[in-house]
């Protein structure tokens, strides 16, 4: 609404020059416009830090203000530790169950495999008195009939330690843990992106051209705090009448003179496609000159201050 109301002004002042005094031929009036970034936290607080002050020049990455983080912080340190406990939880169901049964399984298996060997050993033993005569046939199949049994008990407690050191029947657990595990991390995300929205640097370098709010005060939602001109932001705008539009393009060179300045070469970088001002009168000839086109040229560096009049011709 201020720019509107600068701009309205701007334009019936140089209505009003234009209309007193002779004004040289190819020759516009204008003014310079600054393109203002507005910096502002989307998050409510009470202004902690305001490290800039009005004219300074600040780089891309400086802080420039901070409002209170209490709130912030704790909501952080919240989601830090939910994080911890679901991490917690999924590393719990991921390890295998029962550290004592898998203990007495295994004690199983060594007797098991001990057995195995004494049963060999017998077989061996009864195969030979066989051989030389000393035994029946009843005792040596006797002796394979028991290491066939330990072999099997053998293959059954290595099953039974392999099913125990696996979790069995938590796959759906697991899920969730995961779940959970992936929805604290989220909430950890935003927690961080929430705190840092309470402290703001410069995005771009430029100038700081005013700050609204000083140390302690109230900062609403989303109300700017400090706002900037990029170099790159300030422009010549002016008027061009009716019959000199069709020299004006876009890209046209142009000289931009003030008041006890240089000449600063520019190009025109907008032309408006209606006129800004309109005579309640049909479109003569005479009726022509009166309407106005607001054109616009970036200019190369911040060399001139927004509202500073200026003359403008087309080189």
């Amino acid at each position: 609404m201020h720019r509107q109301m600068m701009r309205s002004a701007l334009i019936v002042a140089a209505l009003a020059l234009g209309a007193c005094d002779k004004q040289e031929e190819g020759v516009w009036q204008g003014y310079i416009e600054g393109e203002y970034v507005m910096l502002a936290s989307p998050y409510a607080g009470q202004l902690q830090k305001l490290a800039v002050r009005r004219g300074d020049q600040v780089e891309t990455g400086k802080p420039l203000f901070a409002l209170e983080q209490e709130a912030e912080r704790a909501a952080r340190t919240e989601a830090e530790e939910r994080v911890k406990t679901a991490q917690a939880r999924l590393e719990n169901l991921q390890t295998p169950r029962r550290p004592t049964e898998i203990a007495a399984l295994r004690e199983q298996l060594n007797q098991a495999k001990a057995a195995l060997e004494l049963s060999r050993a017998n077989l061996a033993r009864e195969q030979e008195l066989f051989r030389k005569g000393f035994s029946p046939r009843a005792r040596l199949d006797d002796a394979r009939t028991a290491q066939d049994r330990d072999t099997a008990r053998v293959k059954e407690a290595e099953a039974q330690l392999r099913n125990a050191s696996i979790p069995v029947g938590r796959e759906a657990e697991r899920e969730a843990a995961e779940a959970d595990m992936k929805a604290a991390q989220a909430a950890l995300a935003q927690a961080n992106w929430k705190l840092e929205q309470k402290s703001v640097a410069a995005p771009v370098t430029g100038l700081v051209q005013d700050t609204f709010f000083v140390l302690g005060e109230w900062v609403p939602a989303g109300r700017p705090v400090v706002s900037l001109l990029p170099p790159g932001n300030v422009k010549a705008r002016f008027y061009v009448p009716e019959p000199a539009l069709s020299s004006v393009k876009i890209g046209a060179p142009l000289e931009i003179r003030c008041d006890g300045c240089q000449p600063i070469e520019a190009r025109v970088s907008y032309v408006s496609s209606q006129a800004e001002y309109t005579p309640p009168v049909l479109y003569s000839k005479e009726s022509r000159s009166k309407l106005l086109f607001l054109v616009e040229a970036r200019l190369p560096q911040a060399q001139l201050r927004p509202g500073q009049p200026v003359d403008v011709r087309l080189k």
